[in-house]
């Protein structure tokens, strides 16, 4: 009875494939048993016994095999169970390293994201902005046009004011002759008076005396007629001064209305101008600082070595302090070598320049050659090709690793 427990204990740990030869082997020996029932002899049995005994010794062997094959798939299964336990934690790491790497795209995407939205920005910034320079433009053209109008206005016052002057000076001139005409006439009315007792021999001098006295009248009323006519002349010129008067009045509102837009518009210029130094400058200063920081690496794949560290510093340049992007030391082909860059968004040749002078003074200050980087989001082809021609390297952003 022991022994069938055993024996079943064992087949249950076998494996599906030796279990089932065992039960090949178990019907064969049946079947061996059942023949040998039928025809077995004394000589036989003892034969039997023996072949038993071999097969009971042969049974021990494989049981003892069956015993270390089990241990050893129990080892197996063991074995499979830690691999499987090591997949799992494997899995679970590349589980992890998916979501980090996942998110580090997401943080990529979300960083090319708001550049493309700053770019964009600036875009629209320096739109309006040329919108703005265009406004103030024409509005200095109209300021123009409106002055040279002034100025003609004031020339056309001032020949006005002249034929006033002018008129004034006739009309005095008349009256000081009518003057004259009276004390003529107040003259010859005594000498009329004077001659009538000598009528009798000066009657020719009489009638010559009448017919002048005829043309003087007829000269007094021709005076008289031109006196209305200098006087509605005069009419006339006062109600265009009034017109003109309004009309500068008008004008001279106007132009306060203007000058009013004008530092309206100028102050919003001002605004908007700080606004974009703003966003420029923060900008700048972000890409700044991913220079300073991963430089060193492409300065050392150039064959340069970074001395320290690279800094944005003030430094003393000739008379005024002067703020450097990106500064540092640093050694190339065993000499010691100045590194000094600029960050922009997008050079001009101006900045470029003003650089330039920059680091002439610094080399000659320090003594040693300067490496000279600067550093942009965008360099058009001429501006490129300006950097290179001053021995300038040109650094896009991209090549500055996140």
């Amino acid at each position: 009875m022991g022994f069938r427990v055993k024996l079943l204990r064992a087949l249950e740990k076998m494996d599906p494939t030796s279990r089932e030869a065992f039960f090949l082997l178990l019907e064969e020996l049946e079947e061996q048993w059942r023949q040998l029932d039928q025809q077995v002899t004394k000589t036989e049995f003892n034969e039997l016994k023996q072949v038993v005994a071999d097969l009971a010794e042969a049974q021990k062997r494989t049981e003892i095999k069956i015993t270390e094959l089990v241990e050893a798939q129990s080892r197996l299964e063991a074995t499979v169970a830690e691999l499987a336990e090591a997949q799992k934690r494997t899995e679970a790491r590349l589980d992890r390293l998916e979501v980090v790497v996942a998110e580090l795209a997401e943080a990529q995407k979300q960083t090319e994201i708001k550049i493309a939205e700053l770019t964009e920005a600036q875009k629209r910034a320096e739109a309006r902005i040329e919108r703005l320079e265009v406004a103030v433009a024409e509005l200095a053209e109209a300021q123009k046009r409106t002055e040279i109008k002034i100025a003609e206005l004031t020339e056309a016052q001032k020949r006005t004011e002249a034929r006033l002057e002018r008129l004034e000076a006739t009309v005095a001139e008349l009256a000081e002759a009518q003057k004259q005409t009276e004390i003529k006439i107040a003259e010859l009315t005594e000498a009329q008076k004077r001659t009538e007792a000598r009528l009798d021999r000066l009657e020719v001098v009489v009638a010559e005396l009448a017919e002048a006295q005829k043309q003087t009248e007829i000269k007094i009323a021709e005076l008289i007629e031109a006196q209305k006519r200098i006087e509605a002349r005069l009419e006339q010129a006062e109600a265009r001064l009034d017109r003109l008067e309004v009309a500068v009045a008008e004008l001279a509102e106007a132009q306060k209305r203007t000058e009013e837009e004008l530092r309206q518009l100028i102050a919003e210029h001002r605004v908007t101008r700080e606004r974009v130094e703003g966003v420029s400058n923060a900008v700048g200063y972000t890409l700044e600082d991913r220079a300073i920081r991963t430089l060193p690496t492409l300065l050392h794949e150039e064959g340069i070595e970074v001395e320290g560290r690279l800094v944005r510093r003030y430094m003393r340049v000739g008379s005024r302090e002067r703020q450097l992007n990106i500064f540092g030391y640093g050694w190339h082909n065993g000499q010691r070598v100045l590194i000094v860059g600029e960050s922009k968004v997008r050079p001009s040749r101006k900045e470029i320049r003003r650089f330039l002078d920059l680091v002439e003074e610094l080399q000659a200050q320090e003594g040693i050659p300067v490496v000279r980087l600067f550093v942009a989001y965008d360099f058009p082809p001429s501006i490129e090709t300006y950097l290179r021609e001053h021995d300038i390297r040109p650094i896009w952003s991209y090549e500055l690793p996140l």
